[in-house]
């Protein structure tokens, strides 16, 4: 028990019952660092099953698992009525050596670089950490509404494609690929386009679309332009690119381009970013009048307008008004969306659509991003839209969404009429809530959490002249919007009285 290999293990070898990882692969894991690093060396002979056990504190069984996984890696030799040897396999890379490390810490690995580099507060995650049983986001889809086995089904269908194969060895693709001429097809139908291939990029995310953009776009001190209140996501990607955000004000009618008119002059903005179908956070429509005036605008300034259209599809009350670049013959606007938020998130994609010119440049950032794809994706959605699928879940769904939206109001009508107004979005998947009075947004989120309510700051706005909630329903059904409503107004009680 006292032998020098049984004190050095126990300083090696740390096992945690309660990690998810079983234990012989802890030890196994452990024990090869040790040998990787020249603290077990090639020879040494390892305690007896029983004496580990007893070290360890474990089953004599898990012991003989740890040897055994051990032998199939070939890191020791188990020789029947001697023991376990320790061997050294032929090197492939060099051996590590951890001479500055105390030998308590040669498993660990270091927590800060030895070196500098340059940080991005720009960049710094949104996201919060969230253990309440109820939440309201800024307006997502709800997982729950997708067929789970009829994706199952189109994915291993996909997968079987013995065109799948070829297209993998090819050693030089096509020009366009049948699935980008798909999602033409599909969005000069569904959003009044008519553009080929060659206008259209399709990416991993609507935010990789738009990094791509601003890389191409921006230079350090460049200025861009977006609504007073907009969208976090864009700002992050803006700034860490270097430009100079400058806000524009907003009404019921989108972005106020006559105060961009009377506060610029030519040449001095190098883009707009603008949610035009229903502004983010305010879902607000840009009404046709100022989509006329933005984009003469930008041909006389010279700028670029980047059309944000990333909840397109859930329009719940007539026709969705069409794009802007549906209608640009200035070449000034460059089309951000997102295809399949009907469906798992891993198979929705991007896409960007502009003149041809910059789609070139644009597709050489992806190949350094994003070089290989996702082909099974790809041909599970050209399928998809070639057989009317998507058109249908996106049918189905919206039904689903808008009863989602009514009730909503129906519940904050009993709840809040006397201290929220808002108006009935067209679409999407959120409501913009207006506090009457003048509250806390941050003591009504504290509170929230009192009642197992948790309310991000991502969809709190609050400003001398703003105090709102962008309040995303689409996750929660009719049982849950009535229960969160609820608790939403008694952690309201709480704030006003204070």
């Amino acid at each position: 028990m006292n032998s020098p290999v049984n004190t050095l293990l126990k300083q090696l070898i740390f096992l945690e019952k309660s990690n998810s990882t079983a234990i012989y692969i802890q030890a196994a894991q452990q024990i090869i660092n040790a040998i990787q690093r020249g603290y077990l060396t090639e020879g040494t002979w390892l305690p007896g099953t029983r004496t580990f056990s007893e070290l360890f504190n474990i089953n004599r069984n898990t012991v003989v698992a740890i040897y055994d996984e051990l032998a199939s890696q070939g890191w020791v030799d188990i020789i029947p009525n001697k023991g376990t040897c320790v061997l050294v396999p032929e090197q492939k890379t060099a051996s590590i050596k951890a001479t500055s490390q105390r030998i308590d810490q040669v498993h660990d690995y270091s927590k800060t670089t030895g070196f500098p580099f340059q940080p991005s507060f720009n960049l710094a995650p949104t996201r919060e950490q969230n253990q309440k049983t109820y939440s309201i986001n800024d307006g997502q889809p709800d997982l729950r509404l997708h067929p789970t086995h009829q994706f199952s089904k189109w994915y291993s269908a996909s997968m079987k494609r013995k065109s799948l194969i070829s297209k993998w060895n090819q050693t030089t693709l096509p020009s366009y690929s049948s699935f980008e001429v798909q999602l033409c097809n599909y969005l000069n139908a569904t959003r009044g386009f008519h553009i080929k291939s060659h206008n259209l990029m399709s990416t991993r995310s609507i935010e990789m679309s738009l990094y791509i953009v601003s890389q191409l776009l921006l230079k350090p001190k460049d200025i861009v332009l977006v609504g007073d209140l907009s969208n976090y996501a864009a700002n992050m990607i803006f700034q860490q690119s270097g430009a100079i955000i400058k806000t524009i004000p907003t009404d019921n009618n989108g972005i106020d381009v006559d105060y961009i008119r009377t506060h610029f002059t030519k040449h001095t903005i190098r883009c707009m970013y603008v949610c035009a179908n229903r502004h983010y956070p305010t879902t607000c429509t840009l009404s046709v009048e100022r989509r006329l005036q933005l984009m003469q605008l930008a041909k006389d300034y010279q700028f670029a307008i980047i059309e944000d259209d990333f909840d397109y599809d859930f329009q719940f009350d007539g026709s969705a008004m069409l794009p802007m670049a549906s209608s640009d013959a200035n070449g000034v606007i460059i089309y951000l969306g997102k295809l399949g938020q009907s469906l798992f998130p891993s198979f929705q994609t991007g896409f960007v659509i502009a003149p041809e010119n910059l789609i070139s440049e644009a597709k050489n950032y992806l190949k350094l991003l994003d070089s290989q794809g996702d082909l099974i994706q790809e041909q599970m959605l050209s399928e998809l839209i070639f057989e009317g699928e998507i058109h249908r879940l996106i049918k189905k769904n919206i039904i689903i969404y808008k009863q989602r939206r009514d009730f909503l109001c129906d519940c904050l009508t009993k709840n809040f009429k006397e201290h929220l107004y808002w108006e009935k979005p067209s679409g999407g998947l959120a409501l913009w809530l207006c506090f009457k009075s003048n509250i806390s947004l941050v003591k009504l989120a504290e509170q929230a959490q009192k009642y197992d309510l948790f309310l991000p700051k991502i969809i709190l706005y609050q400003n001398k002249n703003t105090c709102s909630i962008r309040f995303g329903y689409g996750d929660l059904n009719e049982e849950e919007i009535e229960i969160v409503v609820k608790k939403l107004r008694a952690a309201y009680d709480l704030v006003s009285i204070n």
